[in-house]
C-alpha cells in the first residue's frame, strides 16, 4: 500500500510539472537596437567646438505590453575623433590614450518618461600609438552605469533615442605615463533637416 502512494505522488508530480511548463508564460525575446552616426559638437581646449561622431547599441524587448518595461541593456557604442582631432588631441599634445565616463540622456517616444538621464557609461583605459586618421573610443555600460526604463504608452510602437547633450569626464594619457583630466561637453549638431537620433528598430507594444 505504501508503495503504491508513493507511486501515485510521483505520478502526480510529473503531471503538474508538465502543465506547469505548460502554463508557464514565455521567455520574452530580446532585439539589438542601434542609432546611426549622431554628430555632436564638443568644446575642446585650445582649438573650441569641434565635431564628434557618436554610435551607440543597446539591447531591449522585441515587444511589450502596453505600460510594460522597456529597460535597455549591453548598452556600448564609440567616440570617433576625426583626423584633426585626433592629431590635435593625441599626436601634437603628447597624448596615446585617454578613459573616463559618459554622461547622456536617452528620448522616449509613446514612452514615460520622454526623457531620462542615463550617467557613468564607462570608457574603459585605451591606450594606442598615434596613427594618421580618425581615432575610435569604446564605450560601454558596466556595473556602476544608471541607465532609466521606461514604460510603454498606447498599443503602437514606441521609440528611444539619444538626447541632445553628451558630457564626457575624461582623463587623457600623456605619453610620460601622467594622466590629466578633460571634460568635454557637447551639444548635438544643428543640421537641416535634423540628425536622425532614434534607436533601430522601432519597439512594438502591444
Amino acid at each position: 500500500m505504501g508503495r503504491q502512494v508513493r507511486r501515485a505522488g510521483a505520478v502526480s508530480a510529473v503531471v503538474i510539472g508538465a502543465v506547469s511548463l505548460l502554463t508557464a508564460a514565455p521567455a520574452t525575446a530580446e532585439t539589438s537596437f542601434a542609432t546611426g552616426t549622431v554628430t555632436y559638437m564638443c568644446g575642446f581646449p585650445s582649438i573650441g567646438q569641434q565635431p564628434l561622431d557618436v554610435r551607440m547599441t543597446f539591447t531591449g524587448p522585441d515587444s511589450v505590453p502596453a505600460g510594460g518595461a522597456i529597460s535597455p541593456g549591453g548598452i556600448a557604442g564609440s567616440l570617433v575623433f576625426n583626423a584633426m582631432l585626433n592629431a590635435v588631441t593625441f599626436n601634437a599634445s603628447n597624448r596615446d590614450g585617454i578613459r573616463g565616463t559618459i554622461t547622456t540622456s536617452l528620448t522616449g517616444t509613446n514612452t514615460a518618461p520622454a526623457s531620462a538621464e542615463m550617467t557613468r557609461l564607462r570608457i574603459p583605459e585605451q591606450i594606442a600609438p598615434y596613427v594618421p586618421g580618425p581615432r575610435s573610443v569604446l564605450f560601454e555600460q558596466d556595473t556602476s552605469t544608471v541607465v532609466p526604463t521606461f514604460a510603454a504608452g498606447t498599443p503602437g510602437q514606441a521609440a528611444i533615442g539619444l538626447g541632445t547633450t553628451f558630457r564626457i569626464e575624461g582623463a587623457l594619457h600623456q605619453k610620460d605615463g601622467t594622466w590629466s583630466p578633460w571634460i568635454f561637453n557637447c551639444t548635438v549638431k544643428n543640421t537641416n533637416p535634423a540628425q536622425n537620433r532614434t534607436f533601430s528598430p522601432a519597439i512594438p507594444i502591444t
